[in-house]
């Protein structure tokens, strides 16, 4: 596996994006039926948080979604309008629930504006590629290089405290959550 790629290499790739049953939560039901959902499915889960660009120095919005990801569905958790409520943080701290995300810390310094709790069961996808010799740190790199695929960023600084996301949102962070996954899982099955 190469250590690094162009990004003319990159998009010389096929696209890829997530193609299962996207469920934005953002009513109370519907927060409690993905929840228990996650912690019935348990094992391992693509995540993510987006979060409202700034545009002026020194200003920063909190965390607006928090996307969890399984081969075929993505739970968008729009906590800018439902909070950041204790049984997503139990979530947050299961040891049990493997959460696969990237660059964790910038996710996890967001998320401890809204609570405190120590995160466990995460791996970070920066930290964990180094092991098979990839020196990447963008997941779209990181995607190319293990899954010879390209994603879309074209979404990443878009208003995620929109009152209604839109279908190409939706998919962005649906897909940034799922290819965590996607690419942990090839990697684990090449681990010796």
């Amino acid at each position: 596996m190469n250590a690094s790629i162009s990004l003319q290499e990159i998009n010389q790739l096929p696209a890829i994006r997530f193609e299962g049953k996207i469920v934005i939560v953002d009513t109370l039901p519907l927060y409690k039926k993905a929840i228990e959902d996650i912690k019935t499915q348990g094992g391992s889960w693509g995540f993510d948080t987006e979060t409202r660009p700034s545009f002026k120095k020194g200003r920063t919005h909190n965390v607006s979604l928090i996307q969890f990801a399984s081969d075929d569905i993505c739970y968008l958790f729009r906590i800018n309008r439902l909070g950041l409520q204790a049984d997503l943080i139990e979530i947050l701290t299961e040891p049990k629930i493997q959460k696969i995300g990237l660059s964790l810390q910038d996710d996890m310094r967001g998320l401890h504006r809204l609570a405190s709790f120590q995160p466990q069961g995460f791996i970070d996808l920066q930290e964990y590629v180094s092991k098979f010799g990839i020196q990447e740190k963008s997941l779209k790199k990181i995607c190319a290089l293990v899954l010879n695929a390209c994603i879309s960023k074209n979404q990443q600084i878009s208003n995620w405290e929109a009152v209604t996301l839109s279908e190409a949102q939706q998919i962005y962070a649906a897909t940034d959550a799922w290819v965590c996954l996607k690419i942990y899982e090839k990697l684990k099955s090449q681990e010796k």
